[in-house]
């Protein structure tokens, strides 16, 4: 049972756009949510323009008329709250394994923050009660497959708004399922009616995909800092040099992400007993490995991508999208809820995770090869032949780089035509997101596994001495029970207890306990 975090903190939503900060503390913290005052003014303003078209007889599209390829038939008064209702349970056609509360909440919030600017023509009471399920953990249950992307996540938000008027399922705050009508009493919470253009606001947006794509950044920064920690501790097991770090060398070519890992590295490697050890004239190393000494290179690209995504994720977080959307005095048809901008950055970051997983694994395999670890034993074992050490790792870390590479094949270069070819060009950002999300799993557990790797190797390095930051990082490792060298045992645990340690972010702590915040 996944129970969902709870804080006290209660984030208010005005008509400016959420931050990443404020999409963590959400998703991820369990805020709460209520409405400003400004807020509620422009949904009311809004409002007041969908019930004049409303009342006109000319029709509306999403007021008065049917939706997508249907969009010709006007409907008359008395049948558009059934036409809200079933467009809202006909679009919750969702399949398979329930998504993360983390992402339903956070695509939550920002159709929350999208109904606040006052575009959508919802009702100040319909947008309370989204706000209400957020503050009291009630989370809709959203299935993996059923959005395209366009327009918008219509599945998934439509799953959300079923729970809004009292259907379907959600998990309660103790992760239980429980009925939406019976868990939005218990809350003191009523369901809602839904109105003319309500439904269309409810569903017609790229939140989830947006919502992954936030939560995907802040992993990937955390996660990138660990993997300069990871090739610092490689290249100094190695009996690498950190020569090829230096500022000057990095600002003949002067991308800022491979600035900062690069000095990050100098920064880790300082003070190194081991580094120290070889950097007399009687060393004959001319120069190290690729993936040692280009870990900046390779880092420092994919920061900058994600630096890319995030100016990406700010814009269309400050974005107000529906259709049609309330503008003015009008309600216009438009195509914003095309998730192409969004699904592109997804796959971009895909890549780079695959590629950052793929340069650490060629890491850790030259640590296991006589050949090419300088004077360690094979395979880090502790009997070679009686012992395996850590052979088998590798090919964890390998089976999981072959599948990232598979998982950064892009999903929106894929398009299939939908609603009678009415939507006959979507963007699969959903898809991508989902995808992002496995690959940014799949990183984090193969640069545990090169840390843990690279744990033993300095420890077999004794007498000489780990620089202050990575060895603190062994004794990290050590605390929480991760043995060093020794005869074969049962390593799955130390694995997954290390990937634990780097997904909490308490391997970065342990280093930066030393340094101070990397870059």
């Amino acid at each position: 049972m996944i129970k969902v975090a709870t804080h006290s903190a209660i984030l208010e939503v005005g008509v400016e756009a959420v931050s990443f900060a404020d999409v963590y503390a959400v998703a991820r913290e369990g805020a709460g949510v209520r409405l400003g005052e400004a807020a509620e003014a422009a949904i009311e303003e809004g409002r007041r323009v969908v019930d004049r078209l409303a009342g006109a007889p000319t029709p509306a599209y999403g007021i008065s008329t049917g939706f997508g390829a249907l969009a010709t038939r006007h409907i008359p008064g008395e049948m558009r709250t059934q036409l809200q209702r079933s467009l809202v349970r006909s679009h919750a056609a969702g399949s398979g394994p329930e998504v993360e509360p983390e992402v339903v909440r956070a695509l939550m919030l920002l159709r929350l923050s999208t109904l606040a600017t006052g575009h959508t023509g919802i009702r100040v009471e319909t947008a309370r009660l989204l706000a209400g399920l957020l503050t009291h953990h009630l989370t809709p249950v959203v299935r993996e497959y059923g959005s395209l992307g366009c327009s918008g996540d219509l599945a998934p938000l439509s799953h959300c708004a079923l729970a809004l008027i009292g259907e379907g399922e959600v998990r309660d705050a103790e992760g239980r399922l429980v009925p939406a009508a019976d868990a939005l009493a218990a809350a003191g919470l009523a369901p809602v009616e839904l109105v003319e253009k309500e439904g269309l606001a409810l569903i017609n947006g790229t939140d989830g995909m947006l919502g992954m794509l936030v939560l995907a950044i802040e992993d990937l920064r955390r996660l990138l800092r660990t993997a300069d920690v990871a090739a610092a501790m490689s290249v100094e097991g190695q009996l690498g040099t950190d020569r090829v770090f230096a500022a000057d060398l990095q600002a003949l070519r002067p991308h800022p992400g491979q600035a900062a890992s690069a000095a990050n590295l100098v920064a880790l490697l300082a003070d190194s007993g081991v580094v120290a050890s070889h950097r007399g004239p009687d060393c004959n190393r001319v120069q190290d490995a690729y993936s040692l000494r280009c870990s900046p290179q390779v880092h420092g690209a994919a920061r900058d991508t994600v630096e890319y995504a995030a100016g990406v994720a700010g814009r269309e977080l400050a974005s107000a999208i529906d259709n049609p959307v309330v503008i003015g005095d009008r309600v216009e048809s438009n195509g914003n809820f095309h998730g192409a901008p969004v699904a592109y950055v997804l796959d971009f970051l895909a890549i780079a995770t695959a590629d950052v997983a793929s340069i650490s694994e060629r890491r850790t395999d030259r640590f296991l090869d006589v050949a090419r670890n300088h004077g360690l034993p094979p395979f880090l074992a502790d009997d070679p032949g009686v012992d395996s050490g850590h052979m088998i790792a590798q090919y964890t870390q390998a089976g999981i780089v072959s599948e990232l590479k598979r998982l950064a094949n892009p999903a929106s270069v894929d398009s299939i035509p939908s609603s009678a070819m009415q939507e006959d060009h979507v963007s699969m950002g959903w898809a991508a997101a989902r995808k992002l999300r496995r690959s940014v799993d799949g990183l984090t557990r193969v640069i545990a596994i090169e840390i843990l790797t690279a744990a033993r190797a300095l420890d077999l390095r004794a007498p000489l001495s780990p620089s202050p930051a990575t060895a603190a990082v062994v004794t990290a490792l050590r605390e929480a029970g991760i043995a060093g060298p020794g005869p074969d045992r049962h390593l799955s645990p130390e694995i997954e207890a290390t990937v634990a340690l780097v997904a909490s972010g308490e391997v970065l702590r342990a280093a930066e306990s030393v340094l101070g915040d990397l870059a």
